[in-house]
C-alpha cells in the first residue's frame, strides 16, 4: 500500500551525515551512467514569473524510480509560505505502481546543502574554516549545518540585503563557532576560504577580485540562464566543477553568461562532481587555486533522498498508508 510521508517524517529519518554520503553515491551513479534522468522541464507560471519544474529519475541499481514536482514562488514570502515547495513521487521500478508520496520541501533544502558538503569535502583545502554565507534563508541555514560536517569552522560571516534578516540569522544560527552578520558581501568574503552563494540574486553579488587564493566557492542560488551570483572574472579564474554538464550548459547563467561574453568555452568545465568523487578527474591541484562548484540540483539527488527516507520510515512504521 502506498505511503504518505510528511516533512516531519522525512526530518525524523534523514540525518545530514547520512544524506551527504547518499548524495555522493547518487552523483557517482549519475556521472557514471548508472542512473538516468532527462534535463528537467520548467514552466513559467503567471505574471509573477514563478517556476514549476518536473524532475524524473531512474536509479535501477538502487531500486528507485520517481519524480520531483517543484515550484518556486518568490511571492510566497508575503503569504508566510516557503518560496520553494516540492512533492516527490516514488514508483515501483518493476511495475510502475505508486510506492510513496513524499514531502519534498525539506529534501530539497537538505540535499542541496549535502551536495555542497560533498563538493567542499573534495575541493576545499583541508585547513579551510572561515565560511562566508551570501544569503540568510533556509539554504544558508542548511549549508552552515552541512559544511560544518566536513570542515572545522572557526568563523562564519553572513550577509544578505536585509539587515534585519541577516542579524536574525546570526542570532539564531546553530554553529560550532561565532556567526557574525556583516555589512556587505565584500566584507563577508574578505579573508574567507569557504564561500556559499545561497542568494536570490539575478546579478553578480560576489566578484573575482574579492576572492582570496585558495578559496572554495559553492554557488547554489542562480538556476536560470539569465541569472548569476558570480561575475565573469571569478568563474573564468576558477577551476570549475558542475553537477551536470548538460544542465549547466542549458540552465546555469553563471556559466552561460560568461560564455556569451567570450570569456571561455564549454571546456572550461573541468568535470562533474560525480566524476570527481569517483576519481575520474583531478580536483584541486594547488593550495592557491580557487575552486568553484556550480550547483543546479539533480533529480537523482531527490529520488535518492526520498528513497532513503521511505526505506527508513517503513522500518520505523512512520508515515500514513494511502
Amino acid at each position: 500500500m502506498p505511503l504518505l510521508l510528511s516533512e516531519a517524517d522525512v526530518r525524523a529519518v534523514l540525518a545530514m551525515p547520512d544524506l551527504i554520503e547518499a548524495m555522493e553515491a547518487a552523483l557517482i551513479d549519475f556521472s557514471s551512467g548508472a542512473a538516468d534522468q532527462p534535463l528537467r522541464t520548467v514552466l513559467q507560471v503567471g505574471e509573477a514569473k514563478a517556476f514549476f519544474g518536473v524532475m524524473p529519475a531512474s536509479m535501477p541499481g538502487r531500486g528507485a524510480l520517481g519524480t520531483k514536482l517543484v515550484t518556486v514562488y518568490e511571492s510566497n514570502a508575503a503569504r508566510g509560505l516557503p518560496s520553494h515547495l516540492a512533492t516527490i513521487i516514488l514508483l515501483d521500478p518493476s511495475t510502475g505502481a505508486l510506492r510513496a508520496i513524499v514531502d519534498g520541501r525539506y529534501i530539497t533544502e537538505a540535499r542541496t546543502a549535502a551536495v555542497s558538503a560533498v563538493a567542499t569535502r573534495l575541493l576545499a583545502r583541508a585547513d579551510a574554516g572561515v565560511l562566508a554565507l551570501i544569503g540568510s534563508g533556509v539554504q544558508a541555514r542548511s549549508h552552515l549545518a552541512a559544511i560544518a560536517h566536513v570542515r572545522t569552522l572557526r568563523d562564519v560571516r553572513v550577509w544578505s540585503p536585509d539587515p534585519a534578516r541577516r542579524e536574525a540569522f546570526a542570532d539564531r544560527a546553530e554553529a560550532p563557532c561565532p556567526v557574525r552578520a556583516v555589512g556587505s558581501a565584500r566584507d563577508a568574503v574578505d579573508g574567507a576560504d569557504l564561500v556559499a552563494l545561497v542568494s536570490a540574486a539575478r546579478q553578480p553579488v560576489v566578484h573575482g577580485e574579492w576572492i582570496a587564493p585558495g578559496t572554495h566557492v559553492c554557488a547554489v542560488g542562480a538556476c536560470r540562464p539569465d541569472q548569476r551570483e558570480m561575475d565573469t572574472a571569478l568563474v573564468r579564474t576558477a577551476r570549475l566543477f558542475v553537477d551536470s554538464r548538460v544542465a549547466a550548459l542549458a540552465e546555469a547563467g553563471d556559466v552561460l553568461l560568461p560564455m556569451s561574453e567570450g570569456a571561455f568555452a564549454a571546456g572550461h568545465i573541468v568535470g562533474e562532481l560525480g566524476e570527481l568523487a569517483a576519481g575520474g578527474v583531478p580536483g584541486r591541484t594547488s593550495p592557491d587555486q580557487i575552486t568553484v562548484f556550480k550547483s543546479l540540483g539533480l533529480a537523482v539527488e531527490d529520488v535518492m533522498a526520498a528513497h532513503l527516507a521511505l526505506e527508513r520510515a517503513t522500518a520505523r512504521a512512520l508515515g500514513r498508508s494511502l
